[in-house]
């Protein structure tokens, strides 16, 4: 159990390592591309969440990013599926999680880039 929390928390920390290897492992069985990123997006966003969060919790002193971002992900969902409801007369929960994770992944890997450029930034500025 403690190799798999490890590995976890590793590939949370680089969360691009997931992506890459999902991406290889796809276009190297089925040679579709577009497939591949689809399935490396949806797998990344599982931990680019717990990356943020951690980074967001790390650069504020808080306790509360994983809850703001599910947060900002439900309020997502409920605009997204608010606006399908008035264009086609009922929400499809298939489409509406999709595009919310997708939405999540490009949302989230902006915040990492940011909160890990910050947290550097900080770090360099203490040890200075």
């Amino acid at each position: 159990m403690g190799f798999l929390q490890d590995l976890f928390n590793f590939l949370s920390l680089v969360p691009f390592i997931p992506f890459l290897l999902v991406y290889y492992i796809v276009v190297r069985r089925n040679k579709n591309r577009k497939q591949a990123l689809e399935l490396a997006m949806d797998v990344t966003t599982f931990f680019l969440i717990f990356s943020v969060s951690a980074l967001f919790n790390n650069t504020f002193q808080s306790k509360s990013g994983f809850y703001l971002i599910l947060l900002l992900l439900l309020i997502g969902a409920g605009l997204i599926g608010s606006a399908q409801n008035r264009w086609k007369g009922r929400v499809n929960g298939k489409r509406l999680f999709r595009a919310v994770w997708r939405l999540g992944f490009i949302s989230m890997s902006v915040g990492y880039v940011i909160f890990t450029f910050f947290g550097l930034l900080t770090y360099i500025i203490k040890v200075t």
